[in-house]
C-alpha cells in the first residue's frame, strides 16, 4: 500500500492522543486546574490533529461528514462516532477538572472507554481487509491498542506502567512483523486465483495489463526492498521501544522524559510507514507485482 503521509500522521498522532485521554479518564495523572489544562491540550492537539490529517487523504475532504452515515456497516463510520463521543465526553470531564476542580469519575471512565473504542475502530479499518493478508489478523488491533496505551502512559508520566506497556508493545510488534512476512503466501491467494485462470493451467505474468500506471497501482501497490525494510524495522523498534525504556529506567529527569516521548513518537511514525509500505494488497498479483 502507498504510505501516504496523511494516514501515517493520522494513525500515529491520534493513537497517542486518545491513549493519553484514556489515562486522563482513568485519573492518571491526578491533576486539576491549569496542569490538567496542559495535559488535555496535548491530548486534543494529537487526537484532533490526527483526525484532521486523515481527511487530506480523501479525494473530496468536504465530504468527510458523510462518514457518520454508514455506522451499521463501516468501521470508518464507527470510528467517527466513537471519536466524537470520546472528545465530547472528555471535554466535559476535563472542564470539571480545569474550571471546577472537580473529578467526575464516572464521566472519566466513560470517556476512557470511548477513547479506547476509537483506537479499536481505527485498527479494525485495516484488520477487516482480507485483501491485505498482513493486516488481516488479531495482532493488528493488539498492536494499535498496546502502542496507544503505552504512548498514553508515557505522555501521562506513568513511568512504571509505560515501561511494561512499551515492552509488551515491542513483543506484539515483532509478532506482527513475523506473522506478516508470510501472510500473503499463507493466504492461498496467488496470480492464478487473482486472474481466475488457474483452472486452465500454470499462470505466469507475461506482460502487465497496460503500459502506464493508474490509480490502483499508485495506491495499492508499493514495493519496499527487504534490506531497506529490515533496517527501518531496527530503527523504528529502537526509537519506539528500546530507547524510551532505557531513558525511563534512568533517574527521573524532565529532559529524559521529553526525549523518551519524542523518540517514541518518531519510532511509531517509522513503524506506521512500514505498516503501510509492506502491506501487500492482492491486487498486485494481477499486475505481476508480487
Amino acid at each position: 500500500m502507498h504510505p501516504a503521509p496523511s494516514v501515517i500522521i493520522f494513525t500515529t498522532c491520534s493513537g497517542l492522543g486518545f491513549g493519553l485521554l484514556i489515562w486522563l479518564g482513568l485519573g492518571y495523572p491526578a491533576v486539576t486546574g491549569w496542569v490538567a489544562f496542559a495535559f488535555f491540550t496535548i491530548a486534543y492537539v494529537l487526537a484532533v490533529g490526527g483526525l484532521l490529517a486523515s481527511t487530506f487523504h480523501l479525494g473530496r475532504p468536504e465530504r468527510a461528514p458523510k462518514a457518520f452515515t454508514q455506522w451499521r456497516t463501516s468501521w470508518l463510520s464507527r470510528e467517527a462516532w466513537c471519536s466524537l463521543a470520546a472528545l465530547l465526553t472528555m471535554a466535559l470531564y476535563g472542564g470539571g477538572l480545569v474550571f471546577l476542580d472537580t473529578r467526575w469519575s464516572g464521566l472519566g471512565l466513560l470517556g476512557a472507554a470511548a477513547s479506547l473504542a476509537t483506537v479499536l475502530t481505527t485498527s479494525m479499518i485495516y484488520t477487516q481487509l482480507r485483501t491485505v493478508p498482513r493486516w488481516h489478523t488479531p495482532l493488528t488491533p493488539a498492536l494499535f491498542l498496546s502502542l496507544s496505551l503505552a504512548g498514553g502512559a508515557l505522555l501521562a508520566g506513568q513511568t512504571v506502567i509505560a515501561i511494561w506497556l512499551l515492552a509488551f508493545s515491542g513483543i506484539v510488534q515483532i509478532a506482527h512483523w513475523m506473522r506478516g512476512d508470510g501472510a500473503l503466501n499463507a493466504s492461498g491467494t496467488n496470480i492464478a486465483s487473482a486472474t481466475g485462470l488457474g483452472n486452465i493451467g500454470t499462470v505466469r505474468a507475461f506482460e502487465p495489463p497496460h503500459t502506464g500506471t493508474n490509480y490502483l497501482l499508485s495506491e495499492f501497490v508499493y514495493v519496499v526492498g527487504r534490506k531497506h525494510a529490515a533496517k527501518l524495522r531496527v530503527i523504528s523498534f529502537a526509537l519506539m521501544i528500546a530507547l524510551p525504556i532505557a531513558l525511563l529506567l534512568l533517574p527521573f529527569n524532565h529532559l529524559f522524559a521529553a526525549l523518551a516521548v519524542l523518540s517514541h513518537l518518531v519510532g511509531v511514525a517509522a513503524s506506521r510507514w512500514l505498516f503501510f509500505a509492506q502491506a501487500e494488497h492482492v491486487l498486485g498479483l494481477y499486475y505481476g507485482k508480487r
